[in-house]
């Protein structure tokens, strides 16, 4: 049996193009970080609805960023994070290299 962790909360989203940012915060379930060049938000998706769960606040799902420090097994540890525009549209401000 595995102990279920808990994931980073997404504290604020800046973002404010993105289907899931709702007032700056994301209602997407789960998100994914990461790609091989920088922290990029891979859930960002810009339709003209609205999706999520309204009820529900977003974590971090999975980080691809192994050379972020607060990322261990590819999993982030960092208390929360912050998204915003930084080198792409929707990026994890909270990277930070080891």
């Amino acid at each position: 049996m595995t102990a279920s962790m808990e994931m980073p909360r997404v504290q604020e989203c800046a973002v404010r193009s993105c289907a899931y940012n709702h007032t700056n915060d994301c209602h997407a379930f789960a998100i994914t970080i990461g790609s091989s060049d920088h922290a990029h938000c891979h859930t960002f998706i810009e339709m003209p609805v609205r999706g999520g769960v309204e009820q529900t606040l977003a974590q971090v799902g999975a980080c691809q960023r192994a050379d972020c420090r607060h990322n261990s097994d590819l999993e982030c540890h960092a208390p929360a994070i912050t998204v915003g525009p930084d080198m792409d549209l929707a990026d994890c401000q909270t990277y930070a290299s080891r």
